[in-house]
Protein backbone atom coordinates (compact mmCIF):
# COMPACT_ATOMS: atom_id res chain seq x y z
CA UNK A 1 0.00 0.00 0.00
CA UNK A 2 1.16 3.53 -0.61
CA UNK A 3 2.69 5.33 2.28
CA UNK A 4 0.23 7.67 3.92
CA UNK A 5 1.22 11.32 3.92
CA UNK A 6 3.12 12.56 6.92
CA UNK A 7 3.10 15.93 8.62
CA UNK A 8 6.25 16.91 6.73
CA UNK A 9 5.76 20.55 5.93
CA UNK A 10 2.91 19.94 3.47
CA UNK A 11 0.32 20.03 6.22
CA UNK A 12 0.11 23.82 6.33
CA UNK A 13 1.10 25.13 2.93
CA UNK A 14 0.01 28.58 1.77
CA UNK A 15 -1.43 28.36 -1.74
CA UNK A 16 -3.61 31.45 -2.15
CA UNK A 17 -3.94 34.54 -0.02
CA UNK A 18 -4.75 33.21 3.45
CA UNK A 19 -5.59 29.74 2.08
CA UNK A 20 -3.90 26.71 3.59
CA UNK A 21 -4.11 23.14 2.33
CA UNK A 22 -3.42 20.36 4.80
CA UNK A 23 -4.19 16.81 5.75
CA UNK A 24 -7.41 16.68 7.74
CA UNK A 25 -7.52 15.70 11.39
CA UNK A 26 -10.27 14.66 13.80
CA UNK A 27 -11.12 18.32 14.46
CA UNK A 28 -12.30 18.58 10.83
CA UNK A 29 -14.69 15.62 10.91
CA UNK A 30 -17.93 17.57 11.44
CA UNK A 31 -17.28 19.96 8.57
CA UNK A 32 -16.13 17.13 6.30
CA UNK A 33 -19.34 15.27 7.16
CA UNK A 34 -21.45 18.31 6.28
CA UNK A 35 -19.51 18.90 3.04
CA UNK A 36 -19.87 15.23 2.03
CA UNK A 37 -23.60 15.28 2.76
CA UNK A 38 -24.01 18.48 0.72
CA UNK A 39 -22.01 16.98 -2.15
CA UNK A 40 -24.15 13.81 -2.20
CA UNK A 41 -27.35 15.86 -2.26
CA UNK A 42 -26.05 18.28 -4.90
CA UNK A 43 -24.52 15.73 -7.28
CA UNK A 44 -26.69 12.64 -6.82
CA UNK A 45 -29.83 13.85 -5.06
CA UNK A 46 -29.00 11.54 -2.13
CA UNK A 47 -29.72 12.28 1.50
CA UNK A 48 -27.12 10.29 3.39
CA UNK A 49 -27.44 8.71 6.83
CA UNK A 50 -25.47 11.32 8.80
CA UNK A 51 -24.49 8.95 11.62
CA UNK A 52 -23.06 6.44 9.13
CA UNK A 53 -21.33 9.27 7.25
CA UNK A 54 -19.78 10.58 10.48
CA UNK A 55 -18.50 7.11 11.42
CA UNK A 56 -17.09 6.66 7.92
CA UNK A 57 -15.35 10.03 8.05
CA UNK A 58 -13.78 9.29 11.44
CA UNK A 59 -12.76 5.78 10.30
CA UNK A 60 -10.77 7.21 7.40
CA UNK A 61 -9.18 9.99 9.45
CA UNK A 62 -8.10 7.51 12.13
CA UNK A 63 -6.83 4.84 9.71
CA UNK A 64 -4.38 6.22 7.11
CA UNK A 65 -4.10 2.76 5.53
CA UNK A 66 -7.60 3.40 4.13
CA UNK A 67 -6.77 6.84 2.76
CA UNK A 68 -6.87 10.45 3.89
CA UNK A 69 -8.73 13.74 3.50
CA UNK A 70 -7.11 16.95 2.29
CA UNK A 71 -8.80 20.20 3.30
CA UNK A 72 -8.44 23.80 2.21
CA UNK A 73 -8.93 26.39 4.92
CA UNK A 74 -8.86 30.11 5.35
CA UNK A 75 -7.63 31.81 8.50
CA UNK A 76 -5.61 30.55 11.42
CA UNK A 77 -6.16 29.33 14.97
CA UNK A 78 -9.72 29.68 16.19
CA UNK A 79 -10.61 31.69 13.08
CA UNK A 80 -10.02 28.81 10.64
CA UNK A 81 -12.81 27.96 8.21
CA UNK A 82 -12.79 24.98 5.85
CA UNK A 83 -13.53 25.94 2.24
CA UNK A 84 -13.12 22.62 0.49
CA UNK A 85 -12.12 18.99 0.75
CA UNK A 86 -11.21 15.88 -1.12
CA UNK A 87 -10.64 12.30 -0.05
CA UNK A 88 -7.96 9.94 -1.35
CA UNK A 89 -8.27 6.15 -1.26
CA UNK A 90 -5.96 3.53 -2.73
CA UNK A 91 -6.16 0.95 -5.52
CA UNK A 92 -3.31 -1.50 -6.16
CA UNK A 93 -2.24 -1.97 -9.80
CA UNK A 94 -0.42 -5.21 -10.52
CA UNK A 95 0.30 -3.97 -14.06
CA UNK A 96 2.25 -1.02 -12.67
CA UNK A 97 3.40 -2.50 -9.37
CA UNK A 98 2.08 0.64 -7.78
CA UNK A 99 -0.91 2.34 -6.24
CA UNK A 100 -3.44 4.61 -7.90
CA UNK A 101 -4.78 7.31 -5.64
CA UNK A 102 -8.53 7.71 -6.15
CA UNK A 103 -9.80 11.25 -5.56
CA UNK A 104 -13.30 11.16 -4.08
CA UNK A 105 -15.71 13.24 -2.01
CA UNK A 106 -14.65 16.47 -3.70
CA UNK A 107 -16.49 19.47 -2.35
CA UNK A 108 -15.82 23.20 -2.40
CA UNK A 109 -18.08 25.63 -0.55
CA UNK A 110 -20.26 27.26 -3.26
CA UNK A 111 -19.02 30.74 -2.27
CA UNK A 112 -15.45 29.62 -3.02
CA UNK A 113 -15.95 27.83 -6.33
CA UNK A 114 -14.05 29.06 -9.39
CA UNK A 115 -11.45 30.71 -7.15
CA UNK A 116 -8.72 28.06 -7.36
CA UNK A 117 -9.60 26.08 -4.23
CA UNK A 118 -9.99 22.74 -6.02
CA UNK A 119 -6.84 23.33 -8.08
CA UNK A 120 -4.86 23.85 -4.86
CA UNK A 121 -6.32 20.71 -3.32
CA UNK A 122 -5.51 18.77 -6.49
CA UNK A 123 -2.00 20.19 -6.80
CA UNK A 124 -1.29 19.25 -3.19
CA UNK A 125 -2.39 15.66 -3.81
CA UNK A 126 -0.21 15.52 -6.92
CA UNK A 127 2.77 16.89 -4.98
CA UNK A 128 2.39 14.41 -2.13
CA UNK A 129 1.74 11.57 -4.56
CA UNK A 130 4.75 12.21 -6.77
CA UNK A 131 6.95 12.11 -3.68
CA UNK A 132 5.68 8.58 -2.97
CA UNK A 133 7.55 6.06 -5.12
CA UNK A 134 4.72 3.51 -4.69
CA UNK A 135 2.15 5.83 -6.26
CA UNK A 136 1.58 5.33 -10.00
CA UNK A 137 -1.22 7.78 -10.80
CA UNK A 138 -4.44 9.58 -9.95
CA UNK A 139 -7.96 8.44 -10.77
CA UNK A 140 -11.39 9.79 -10.00
CA UNK A 141 -14.91 9.19 -11.11
CA UNK A 142 -17.47 11.83 -11.95
CA UNK A 143 -21.17 11.62 -12.76
CA UNK A 144 -21.76 11.45 -16.50
CA UNK A 145 -24.01 14.51 -16.38
CA UNK A 146 -21.71 16.63 -14.18
CA UNK A 147 -20.21 18.61 -17.04
CA UNK A 148 -18.99 21.44 -14.79
CA UNK A 149 -16.84 19.06 -12.75
CA UNK A 150 -15.61 17.33 -15.91
CA UNK A 151 -14.33 20.68 -17.24
CA UNK A 152 -12.58 21.38 -13.93
CA UNK A 153 -10.88 17.97 -13.98
CA UNK A 154 -9.72 18.47 -17.57
CA UNK A 155 -8.28 21.89 -16.65
CA UNK A 156 -6.09 20.33 -13.95
CA UNK A 157 -4.73 17.79 -16.42
CA UNK A 158 -6.94 14.73 -15.97
CA UNK A 159 -8.26 12.95 -19.04
CA UNK A 160 -11.28 10.68 -19.43
CA UNK A 161 -10.46 7.01 -18.95
CA UNK A 162 -11.41 4.31 -21.39
CA UNK A 163 -13.19 2.51 -18.53
CA UNK A 164 -16.74 2.82 -17.21
CA UNK A 165 -17.41 2.14 -13.53
CA UNK A 166 -19.78 -0.69 -12.60
CA UNK A 167 -20.91 -1.36 -9.06
CA UNK A 168 -23.10 -3.39 -6.78
CA UNK A 169 -23.62 -1.06 -3.80
CA UNK A 170 -24.64 -3.06 -0.71
CA UNK A 171 -25.43 0.07 1.38
CA UNK A 172 -26.86 2.81 -0.83
CA UNK A 173 -29.48 1.66 -3.28
CA UNK A 174 -29.29 2.66 -6.94
CA UNK A 175 -31.62 5.42 -7.98
CA UNK A 176 -32.33 7.78 -10.83
CA UNK A 177 -31.69 5.28 -13.63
Amino acid sequence: MAASPKNNGLTLMPVLDQLNVRIAGPEDALTIKSFSAAMALETEGRSLDLDRLHRGTIALIENPALGFFIVAEQGQGDNRRLLGQLMVTYEWSDWRNGVFWWIQSVYVDPAWRRKGVYRRLHDTVIGIGKADNKMCGIRLYVAQDNHVAQRVYRRVGLTPSRYDVYEDDFVLKHHGR
